[in-house]
């Protein structure tokens, strides 16, 4: 069973909506956090949004703060990002991560080193 598996992403005019869901496996589900990073052509992965399992806590990149809005449904083992007044500098690869034994996993800014289990990813692309 593939852990996590990221859906939709798309494109999308400047200024639109999408909103990324993660289905993740029973046991990646239960990870201490659970995270959003993208990945421009040429660029390193950068972290966008990361949550605790409880869900009590985010932390959001500088540049999506306002909005972007990260949650997560325990119950159907779903991550998802609301991305509302998208920019065409948020075009990108965007991936589902899970920290399973990382304490410091929420803390900012967000780094990829601190997840051990990743998606394949979902391409966005806005427009301008």
């Amino acid at each position: 069973q593939v852990p996590l598996v990221e859906s939709g992403g798309g494109s999308v005019q400047a200024g639109g909506s999408l909103r990324l869901s993660c289905a993740a496996s029973l046991y990646t589900s239960s990870s201490a956090c659970m995270g959003w990073f993208r990945q421009a052509p040429g660029k390193e992965r950068e972290g966008v949004a990361g949550i605790y399992a409880s869900g009590s806590s985010t932390v959001y990149a500088d540049s999506v703060k306002g909005r972007f809005t990260i949650s997560r449904d325990n119950a159907k083992n779903t991550l998802y990002l609301q991305m509302n007044a998208m920019k065409p500098e948020d075009t990108a690869m965007y991936y589902c991560a899970a920290a399973t034994a990382n304490p410091s996993c929420l803390s900012p800014p967000l780094l990829s080193r601190r997840y051990n289990i990743w998606g394949r990813g979902t391409q966005v692309t806005v427009s301008s």
